[in-house]
């Protein structure tokens, strides 16, 4: 019996506001480094948060448009790890609470239609951006707090080309709502997939991440790389290391960065300086109707 490919995403884009999640700077991070940061965004002892409105309408916006369940009420939380870009050494997202749950689409792929699932979408600020040069690495803290929602599929693909092709709709999907410019050339849109591989349809396989693909064809060509890697390995009698990988390009393969986190690792709690959000009816209708969506229009 052959190896299925099976294969989940988790795609982030920068939703379309003015201002960063939790403050007033300017949400826009290609002017000169670390102007548009303050005592919030750099985390500084006592500076307390307030949450973007417009960010999520722009959020339930996307919720909506997928037939997603929006709840009554929303928290944020605190995923802590430490890297140099994120200066207050945790990230605000949610994670016991999110915005959307069990929402659904579907791509059409060589003539047939695949249904996916839609786990979740949740709000989060994004972390800065580190510059290489030579032995030294420089950190811009501009994005550093920049409104983020992430999608997070079911494992409903088994090919590259199929999580490429809903990839792009999506794309086109936060474009005709407005939410999003979704750029991936700015940075405003980022895919990481979970692949993994198993002879048995209904069993998963140990999962791998490819973290932060570029384009929408790097992601067809990153998963479907992937595949054939762990199945080399196993029909060479090794076994699949549960580890996080990034694509390289120029080399045409995928390169380890570091094993996988759990959630256990991220130590999540309950954001404490951030109260609960309630999401009224009338909160719902000042985001307004939505524009006819790509799937009508595609099926006409």
């Amino acid at each position: 019996m052959s190896y299925l490919g099976t294969i989940g995403l988790e795609i982030h884009a920068q939703l379309r506001t003015a201002s960063k999640l939790f403050c007033s700077c300017p949400a826009a991070f290609s002017d000169q480094p670390n102007t548009h940061v303050c005592n919030i965004c750099l985390g500084f002892p006592g500076a307390l948060p307030s949450l973007n409105g417009q960010a999520l309408r722009q959020a339930l916006k996307v919720a909506s448009a997928l037939g997603m369940a929006i709840p009554a009420e929303i928290r944020f939380d605190r995923k802590h790890y430490f890297y140099p870009d994120l200066a207050k050494s945790y990230q605000v997202s949610q994670f016991y609470s999110t915005l959307g749950r069990n929402g659904s689409s579907s791509v059409e792929v060589r003539g047939r239609v695949i249904p996916v699932r839609i786990r979740e979408v949740h709000l989060e600020e994004d972390a800065g951006k580190l510059l290489h040069a030579g032995e030294e690495s420089m950190v811009d803290f501009n994005r550093a707090g920049v409104p983020l929602l992430e999608l997070v599929t079911e494992p409903d693909f088994h090919i590259g080309e199929e999580a490429e092709t809903f990839f792009r709709y999506y794309q086109l999907l936060l474009r005709t709502i407005d939410s999003s410019e979704a750029n991936m050339e700015l940075g405003q849109m980022r895919c990481d997939a979970n692949v993994s591989v198993s002879r048995q349809r209904n069993q998963l396989g140990t999962r791998v991440e490819i973290k932060n693909i570029s384009s929408p064809r790097f992601i067809r060509l990153a998963i479907d790389y992937e595949i054939q890697r762990q199945i080399g390995i196993l029909e060479a009698g090794g076994t699949i290391q549960h580890e996080t990988r990034r694509w390289n390009e120029n080399r045409g393969r995928t390169e380890s960065m570091r094993s996988k986190e759990l959630a256990l690792d991220y130590r999540y709690l309950q954001e404490p300086d951030l109260a609960v959000v309630r999401i009224t009816p009338a909160e719902l209708k000042k985001i307004g109707s939505l524009p006819e969506l790509p799937d009508p229009r595609r099926s006409l």
